[in-house]
């Protein structure tokens, strides 16, 4: 199978580096990871945070009810880093009129900040070290709880849970109806991360890799993604992640399939998951997808 993908490359772009991305790990591998490098103290641990999550979710679902169909929609999305779980759930929240609460978005608000937390936080991150779970369902029910003040009721998740334990947790504290778990053939989804762009000034995200892999036959057709430029105010303030290179990513979704493959078994078995293939780009997929969720029908569904 033949893979091309092009890169639009501003002549006045600037590459700088940025956060290493995370990924979360089990309290046993928190435990063990201690004797070497720097340590996280959050000052909690996971018993009281998932008892802080289940009274932060509990709250949230007695709240007014969704605007779409009288329905709470509690839903989670699953995909390798990069597949478009931000996009496509942030494209839901909007037609549901629930949240859209990534937990990658939460840390990096968390690094933002100038507590003692964030420190230690940094320090982690930097030394390549996982972020335990009792502080991301911390961060998590802080979020809940947030929502539930601003009358907000149901919520899709994205990236949690990634572990067993985590998905374990969630399943304890409330009611997930539905994960929707994004796939995407790796050739694509490798030249998706390497051309993914931030602006630097407004934060907007891009794609700059063309992408067009040449089908062999039915069960694997062409597969057409172009890119997603910036206008060309944001040319010149183009960055992109520094882990963002060929070998890092290979590396990010070997990582990612052996954690998250026992979190679709526990889901599968519970017969809450639904896989979902991206045939292509957002013109294509995006269709497709709300036929797969029964969403079609709704006039909302023409958003663009």
């Amino acid at each position: 199978m033949a893979v091309s993908h092009r890169l639009f490359r501003p002549a006045t772009a600037t590459v700088k580096n940025t956060i290493s991305s995370f990924f979360i790990r089990s309290i046993s591998s928190s435990s063990s990871s201690s004797s070497s490098g720097p340590s996280l103290d959050p000052k909690i641990d996971l018993e009281e945070a998932a008892a802080q999550l289940e009274k932060s979710s509990s709250s949230s679902s007695s709240s007014s009810p969704s605007p779409y169909k009288g329905r709470n929609f509690h839903w989670v999305f699953l995909g390798c880093p990069g597949v478009g779980k931000g996009t496509y759930a942030s494209r839901l929240s909007s037609l549901l009129g629930v949240p859209h609460i990534a937990t990658g978005d939460l840390v990096r608000d968390e690094l933002s900040s100038s507590g003692l937390l964030s420190s230690q936080l940094k320090e982690l991150v930097n030394h390549g070290k996982l972020v335990p779970d009792e502080f991301i369902i911390s961060l998590l029910s802080k979020r809940l709880e947030a929502g539930k003040e601003k009358g907000e009721a149901g919520y899709i998740l994205d990236g949690f849970p990634r572990t067993v334990t985590q998905a374990e947790i969630l399943e304890g504290v409330t009611n997930i109806d539905l994960v929707i778990n994004l796939k995407l053939r790796e050739e694509a989804l490798l030249a998706k991360c390497l051309g993914r762009r931030i602006c630097s000034e407004c934060g907007a995200n891009y794609n700059v890799a063309c992408i067009d892999i040449k089908g062999d036959n039915d069960d694997s057709p062409r597969m057409y993604m172009p890119p997603l430029l910036p206008p060309p105010s944001c040319e010149s303030k183009l960055i992109s992640r520094a882990d963002d290179t060929e070998e890092v990513v290979k590396e990010r979704l070997r990582i990612y399939n052996k954690m998250t493959q026992p979190v679709e078994e526990f889901y599968r078995k519970r017969g809450k998951l639904l896989e979902f293939e991206l045939p292509g780009g957002i013109p294509e997929s995006w269709p497709r997808l709300l036929r797969a969720l029964n969403l079609e029908n709704d006039k909302q569904s023409a958003i663009a």
